[in-house]
Order: structure tokens, then sequence, then C-alpha cells
């Protein structure tokens, strides 16, 4: 996988390792080693130097491919997977809110790819070794459908369809206030924020992105917020919820991108991947995928009038 980086304010002044680990999302020592084999590129240039420290707006060009493979092969079947369909080439699970989609920095146990490869062991063969089978993934703290791939003709199938915006992805989100249109189309790049490098943020230096929404229901008791079903026409990393902040809807319970307040005590996202379709990648057969709200969500929703 290649990931293009511009050097934010905030980490002007960095090792070269630690950008690498942050961006790829893997530990310093895995970053070591893409820097050592070539993998890495500053201002256009390979560099092989992992202390070499970095000055805003570099151009920093990372090919992750299989360097980091180590930390996600070995299955775990204590991983509990919700397979919701499975064919020879497809599956499409439902995934609880809390768990990590792959081995990244600091969460190299317990994810789903490794639940999956317990029950799959094949797919270690399929797409990049770090993170087999994955062809888009869900925020740790959000709830939903995931299509993965169990071939490999598959996976170069599905990358095509998500690049090309040919995959359906439909989100229920609950959001702070009441949005003034009731249905619109937020399209703002996104990058690293120059200030917390954790984070991502609406900037004219980031990868394009556009989320549609349409407001579903607006309450006013206790607080006035809106639920809102959102439609993903780009992948980038947090982009629902970098986009409702952006226009001053943040998603409740988002510790991260300033919609946590007690007025909801809710601890993670309301974020909910509910609707998937896409066409099947070998047969092109229709395929479209529902998964309701989990009780957590449900029970925040009946507090609301």
């Amino acid at each position: 996988m290649r990931y293009d980086e511009v050097v934010p304010t905030a980490l002007a002044g960095e090792r070269l390792d630690r950008l690498v680990a942050m961006v790829v999302g893997c530990s310093r020592a895995q970053a070591a080693v893409l820097v050592d084999e070539g993998a890495v590129t500053v201002g256009g240039k390979v560099c092989t130097s992992r202390s070499v420290k970095l000055a805003e707006g570099d151009e920093v060009v990372i090919e992750a491919a299989g360097a980091v493979a180590d930390v996600a092969l070995a299955g775990d079947p204590s991983v509990a997977v919700d397979v919701v369909y499975e064919d020879d080439d497809v599956i499409v699970v439902d995934k609880p809110a809390d768990l990590v989609v792959h081995p990244g920095a600091g969460n190299d146990t317990g994810t789903l790819v490794q639940g999956l490869l317990a029950r799959y062991p094949e797919i270690a063969d399929v797409g990049q070794p770090d993170r087999p089978g994955i062809v888009h993934r869900l925020d740790r703290g959000t709830s939903g459908l995931l299509v993965v791939a169990r071939s490999q003709r598959a996976y170069e199938a599905l990358v095509a369809a998500l690049s090309t915006h040919a995959v359906e992805r439909e989100y229920k989100a609950l959001v702070w206030g009441h949005p003034e249109a009731t249905s619109g189309l937020v399209d703002a790049p996104i990058g690293r924020s120059t200030r917390e490098p954790t984070r991502m943020a609406v900037s004219n230096r980031g990868r394009e992105a556009r989320t549609r929404y349409d407001v579903e229901v607006m309450f006013d008791e206790p607080v006035p917020v809106a639920l809102l079903t959102c439609r993903l026409e780009t992948g980038r990393t947090h982009q629902i919820r970098v986009h409702l902040q952006a226009i001053g809807h943040p998603v409740v319970g988002d510790s991260r991108y300033d919609g946590l307040r007690e007025a909801i005590p809710l601890r993670r996202p309301f974020l909910h991947a509910a609707r998937l379709a896409f066409a099947h990648p070998v047969t092109g057969e229709p395929m479209s995928f529902t998964s309701p709200l989990t009780p957590d969500l449900e029970a925040v929703l009946a507090t609301l009038r």
C-alpha cells in the first residue's frame, strides 16, 4: 500500500521513523524496517536514515507492501466475527464497536483481521500482507457492515469498485444541533491536522473527500440533535466524523472530534455502517446488506423526543 504525506507543522523536526509509524499504523521497529529497505522517499529521493529530521512541507512517500506483515499473520479464534454472508470470494462482516479492523500502532493483537484469519486462513495471501483481505475499514468505535475479500480476484475487483465509487456505503449518524439544510454534500479535502497529527482535518493540502447526508429525524429534547443518513463518495480516514464537525454538527459521542458532551453520555461515536451494496466482484450479481442499529445506539434514540 502506498502512503503520501506532507509533513504538518506539528511534526516538523520529528524523526522519519516516527512519522512512518504514525502514517502506516505500525510499530517504530517496523517503521525502521521500511526505511532500511528503501521503501520511503523524502522529497522524491529514497531516504534510508531512520533518524533524519523532517521539515514542514516535506513530501514523504511510503511503499508499505509486506514490511509489516508479521503483526497480522497469526489467527486468533478468540476474536468473535459476526459473518452475515460468505462465499468463495467475499465475506461480509457486521463489526461491533471497539473492535480494531487490522493490527497497527498499539493494537498488535485481538483485531478483526486476526479473527478472520482463524476462520479463513486462506485470506493470508489476499491483498496486503499486513491487512489481508481488507479493502476498506471502519474506525474502532464505528459499528456495522464491512466487506472483506476472500480471494485475490475479488480483492482486485473490490479495490477497483471502491476507487470508482461503485460501492454504496450508508451510515447512520446522530449529530449535535439541527443542520440548516435537510440534505447536502460536504465536499472538502481531508488531511492530517497541522496541530494534532493523530487527528484528521479539512485541509487544502488534503485529499479530495465527499460526504452526502440526509436528515432523517430532528429531536429537541433533551437537547437539539439530528439523525442523519450519510453516504460516502470517497473513503478518507475519519471522513464522516471530520466533515460533520467541519459543518458545525459533530457526531454525538465522538471524543476526538468535539462530540463528547454530558447531555448524551455516549462513550463512542454514534456512527453505524447500516447499508452496504455492491456488484459481486466475480459474478457481477447485485448484492445488498443492511444492519440494524446496535442496542447501545437504540438506547440513545429511546431517550430523545
